[in-house]
């Protein structure tokens, strides 16, 4: 019987982050597949960490809490060390991501044929709220840009939802602290010879007035972390093929 862990990073998310833990704890998931929710709380200061708290004593959580604000990246680190199973899951504490969206995305690792799955905003089969064309623009600039130097054909590097078997996490070491976790992950398991497969979600985008956090800074970070870890990367040689794992029809 496989393990997800479902990993959240919270950053002041006092208005959603209960929901979302309520929602990944309900979601339905394929086979004899069980869960855990791991949250960290990236020293919140918006009563984010008294929710979590009451979900941690109730036994809803395993909650990690970090000293200080160290940023999202960090905080995933932080989830992946504590994580216990053989696939890891990382889920936003927004509402942006829909965690009825598991199976979708659990389905090409559980089967066999992928290592890492990415969850597409952009494929087109899932319902999306219509906002920011200049956001919309920007991320597929950062995916183009991504594909170019790691010769893969993603349509959404961005996005919140990444699954991995656990082994492509215990191969790599990520050193981002902040957003450029995305950029820098996408460029290790293309150059580390992973099985990658898209699969597309629902995207319910919010407003800045409703706590959204990321802004152009963060794109000119990940520029260059698709720079330092895609293309200079790629021309040091600096992460070798793994070869890839005997298929497995479950974790």
């Amino acid at each position: 019987m496989g393990l997800l862990s479902i990993v959240i990073p919270a950053y002041n998310e006092v208005a959603t982050v209960g929901q979302v833990v309520d929602l990944a704890r309900a979601a339905p998931l394929p086979g004899s597949l069980e869960r855990e929710v791991l949250v960290v709380d990236d020293a919140s200061t918006d009563g984010t960490g008294d929710v979590l708290r009451a979900r941690a004593a109730a036994g809803h959580v395993r909650l990690i809490s970090q000293d200080r604000n160290r940023g999202k990246a960090a905080a995933l680190r932080a989830g992946f060390a504590a994580a216990a199973g053989d696939v890891v899951l990382i889920q936003d504490a927004d509402l942006e991501y829909d965690p009825s969206d598991y199976s979708k995305l659990l389905g090409p690792i559980l089967s066999g044929r992928a290592d890492v799955v990415f969850g597409s905003r952009f494929l087109g089969a899932g319902e999306r709220r219509v906002l920011f064309f200049w956001h919309a623009v920007g991320n597929r600039f950062l995916t183009l840009l991504s594909n170019v130097v790691t010769d893969l054909n993603l349509t959404d590097m961005e996005t919140g939802y990444k699954v991995f078997r656990r082994e492509v996490l215990q191969a790599l070491e990520i050193e981002s602290d902040r957003f450029g976790f995305e950029p820098e992950i996408t460029a290790k398991v293309a150059l580390g010879g992973w099985r990658i497969y898209e699969v597309p979600i629902s995207y319910f985008g919010r407003t800045y007035a409703q706590g959204k956090k990321i802004g152009w800074k963060d794109g000119i970070q990940a520029l260059g972390c698709i720079a330092k870890y895609g293309l200079l990367g790629r021309l040091r040689g600096q992460w070798l093929p793994v070869p890839p794992p005997p298929a497995r029809s479950k974790p």
